[in-house]
C-alpha cells in the first residue's frame, strides 16, 4: 500500500491492452495511493516495445493497478506483494473477476518478501509508501537477492522532490513528473565485479 491520499471504490481503470476500460474495485483504505492514469499511460508507452512476455514483480502493490496494467498489455506473469490484508483481498477479487490467472498475491511486507530466495524478474514496480522511505533498502534487497534479470527494468515512484539513492548499476532510462510525484524507469546494467 502506498502514499498518503485516499482512493474511493471503483476509481481505478485499466487504460490499455486486453483489459482496457476494466475497473478495479478499490477498498476505502487510508494511505492507498493508486498510480495516476496519466502516469501509467506514460510508463506503459515507454515499456510498449518490451512488455510482451515479461515476468513482473509489483512490490507494495496497493490496488495492483501497475501489475494488472502490465498483464493487460502482454506481460507473462505478475507477482504482487501487499502487506495490508484488505487491499490484498480486493486485489485477489479483482484478479479473479478479470480472469487474470497468471498472477499471484503475497500478503506480506515487501522487505520480508525480499528476504526469501529470489527469482529473477524482467520488470519490477517499486512504489512504496512515501512516508516510510523504503526505496534504498528495497532496491538493495532487489539487487542483492536475485530478484532482477540481468537487464531488468525497474519503475520507481517517489515524491517529486525525492530522487532515491539507488544501486549505481540502475541506469535512468526516462523520468517524468505529475503533480507532486516523480516517476522514473531504470534499466539494470550488470554490476561491475
Amino acid at each position: 500500500m502506498n502514499g498518503s491520499r485516499k482512493a474511493g471504490p471503483g476509481r481505478v481503470r485499466i487504460i490499455g491492452g486486453s483489459l482496457r476500460n476494466s475497473r478495479l474495485e478499490v477498498p476505502d483504505l487510508p494511505g492507498l495511493r493508486p498510480t495516476a492514469e496519466r502516469v501509467r499511460e506514460t510508463l506503459f508507452n515507454w515499456l510498449a516495445p518490451v512488455i510482451e512476455g515479461m515476468d513482473c514483480l509489483d512490490l507494495c502493490a496497493g490496488t495492483g493497478a501497475l501489475g494488472i496494467e502490465a498483464l493487460s498489455r502482454g506481460a507473462a506473469s505478475v507477482q504482487f506483494v501487499e502487506r495490508d490484508a484488505r487491499a490484498a483481498q480486493a486485489l485477489r477479487a479483482n484478479l479473479v473477476r478479470l480472469k487474470a490467472d497468471q498472477a499471484r498475491v503475497n500478503v506480506t511486507d515487501a522487505g520480508s518478501f525480499l528476504q526469501q530466495a529470489g527469482r529473477a524478474h524482467d520488470l519490477v514496480f517499486l512504489d512504496p509508501p512515501f512516508a516510510l522511505d523504503l526505496w534504498e533498502g528495497l532496491a538493495g534487497q532487489l539487487e542483492r537477492g536475485g530478484w532482477l534479470a540481468a537487464r531488468a527494468w525497474i519503475y520507481v515512484e517517489s515524491p517529486r522532490a525525492v530522487v532515491p539513492d539507488l544501486p549505481p548499476n540502475w541506469q535512468l532510462h526516462r523520468e517524468g513528473h505529475a503533480g507532486e510525484v516523480r516517476f522514473a524507469l531504470y534499466r539494470r546494467a550488470l554490476p561491475l565485479s
